[in-house]
């Protein structure tokens, strides 16, 4: 197990600008993750309130009474 924990250590701990750099992938990768699923639990509890659900319904009935 301390092998592991060298390697680690070694790969992103030991210089500052390898620390910096994991510090800033790992913060834009838990952006991304968290923004993924927050949309998804959002679209998810509001299906068929959301304009993107309804658009169709009432973009479609704008056309006809136009005619």
């Amino acid at each position: 197990m301390s092998r592991i924990h060298d390697a680690i250590y070694n790969t992103f701990f030991k210089r500052n600008s390898a620390f910096v750099a994991t510090c800033f992938a790992g913060a834009f990768a838990f952006q991304i993750t968290f923004d993924l699923g927050t949309t998804a639990f959002w679209d998810y509890h509001n299906r068929g309130k959301q304009w993107k659900d309804l658009r169709a319904k009432y973009v479609q009935a704008g056309d006809s009474e136009e005619e």
